[in-house]
């Protein structure tokens, strides 16, 4: 055999952990290799299973789960008939309350290792619907001759490939369970070649679809496409370049927006702007933040990484002044407009780079008594170590990637003298090992 060849003689596993990516870790039990970690999608902590090698390199293996021989007690039958195949929804044979308890355990094995911290109190976890909750995302689109047919999906494990969808249980069901419709829909065009991708993004008036197309639609094409929105009760969006060629396919489209009735709020959005994926869930979260944050009538909080104004309009609904920062220029306007559509002169937004050089701007030079931030994956350390912290009593921090939260926390904790108060998971995305997290930090205690 080749070298570099893999060998896919079936042979048994006893699967140790799960690893941050939903994959059963194991160690080789025989062989020349015995003792070296292997990766196998489909597993579960607890199985014995027999499996196919898929992959190698020098520091581990992969493979793939032929037969459970022995299950785990938190296995769980796979509703999608999708699964293991696409590549959307990685957990889905996974019990929901073993999800987000392991969600729960890779965030505070991640401050522990990364940051070496750990919080004073560890928060539940945050959870909402466990189906049918993304209102936001992009299905790729390829024609495929072999198979006489256009396939639109998510990217299967394999990412070279699109998967051949029918339905997928986690979008939500007005578009979920039309996703065999659409990709009948798209075959049947003209140019069915020339669209490699349709974003779709869900607000209270319906699901938006944004069809990307590499040259100009036929007349006939368009007709379709019309025809098709209004069978199904989608906002049709066309989008021939760049971000900023997004156009409906007729005037006037309707205004996008969401509304977050606790807080009598509504925020408008363009099609592809940023909106959290789980409505459900955002609402919880946003509540949880204030609670944490406990803003008052008297205080000034800053809202890092501010978007469209999803925590800063809440926010001014109950402290007396928020200021939100966010690097998208797009998104401060938006965020302007939400706030005076929903009359909070007490609110006000910049457009800045959060992640560079920050002297000079005029927002830094205030005083603030509370911090909020909800970066990115590449997380706030290079703002935090320009922020004046002295006179924070507070700062909430909410991420979507465990370890550059764990990466910051340290910093706040082991340098700058902060408090990791609380830390836990909140179960944005379900049936998928992304880990989304809050926590609280507090000052120093002075002297």
């Amino acid at each position: 055999m080749s070298r570099n060849r893999i060998d896919r003689t079936p042979f048994e596993l006893q699967i140790n952990d799960l690893s941050h990516d939903g994959r059963g870790v194991a160690r080789r039990e025989e062989g020349v290799h015995a003792g070296k970690a292997i990766f196998v999608s489909g597993a579960l902590p607890g199985e014995r299973v027999m499996v196919e090698q898929t992959g190698k390199s020098r520091h581990f293996d992969e493979a793939r789960v032929l037969e459970v021989l022995e299950a785990s007690k938190d296995r769980v039958e796979p509703p999608c008939p999708h699964f293991g195949t696409c590549s959307g929804c990685v957990l889905q044979h996974l019990d929901a309350g073993a999800q987000i308890a392991l969600k729960q355990q890779v965030l505070m094995d991640n401050l522990e290792r990364i940051g070496h911290v750990t919080p004073k109190n560890v928060l539940a976890p945050l959870t909402g619907k466990a189906w049918g909750y993304r209102r936001k995302g992009r299905f790729s689109v390829k024609r495929v001759e072999k198979k006489d047919k256009t396939l639109v999906g998510f990217r299967e494990t394999d990412p070279r490939f699109v998967a051949d969808l029918q339905v997928c249980h986690t979008v939500v069901p007005e578009l979920g369970m039309k996703v065999a419709a659409l990709s009948a829909m798209v075959d049947s065009l003209e140019g069915r070649a020339d669209i490699p991708q349709i974003e779709f993004i869900a607000g209270d008036q319906g699901v938006a679809l944004v069809f990307r197309h590499l040259n100009p639609l036929s007349d006939k094409d368009r007709a379709a496409l019309a025809a098709f929105g209004d069978e199904n009760g989608f906002i049709i969006f066309l989008q021939p370049g760049g971000v900023t060629s997004v156009h409906p396919l007729h005037e006037p489209a309707p205004e996008l927006s969401f509304a977050l009735p606790q807080w009598n709020a509504e925020l408008a959005f363009r099609p592809l702007d940023f909106i959290q994926v789980n409505g459900d869930l955002n609402q919880k979260m946003i509540a949880h933040a204030l609670e944490l944050l406990d803003p008052q009538a008297g205080d000034h909080v800053l809202d890092l990484f501010c978007g469209l104004g999803n925590f800063t309009l809440p926010l001014a609904r109950v402290a007396g002044r928020v200021t939100g920062v966010e690097g998208d220029a797009g998104l401060v306007q938006r965020a302007r407009e939400n706030a005076q559509r929903n009359g909070l002169a007490n609110a006000d937004f910049h457009a800045a780079d959060l992640s560079v050089e920050l002297r000079g701007q005029p927002w830094l030079k205030q005083p603030y008594t509370k911090l909020l931030l909800d970066p990115p994956r590449s997380g706030a350390i290079e703002v935090l170590k320009q922020l004046p912290l002295d006179g924070l009593e507070r700062i909430v921090y909410v991420s979507c990637h465990p370890g550059s939260l764990a990466r910051d926390a340290g910093w706040l904790v082991n340098e700058a003298g902060w408090t990791l108060q609380s830390a836990g998971a909140m179960d944005m995305f379900p049936q998928t090992a992304h880990v989304e997290s809050i926590a609280l930090f507090l000052p120093p205690r002075k002297k």
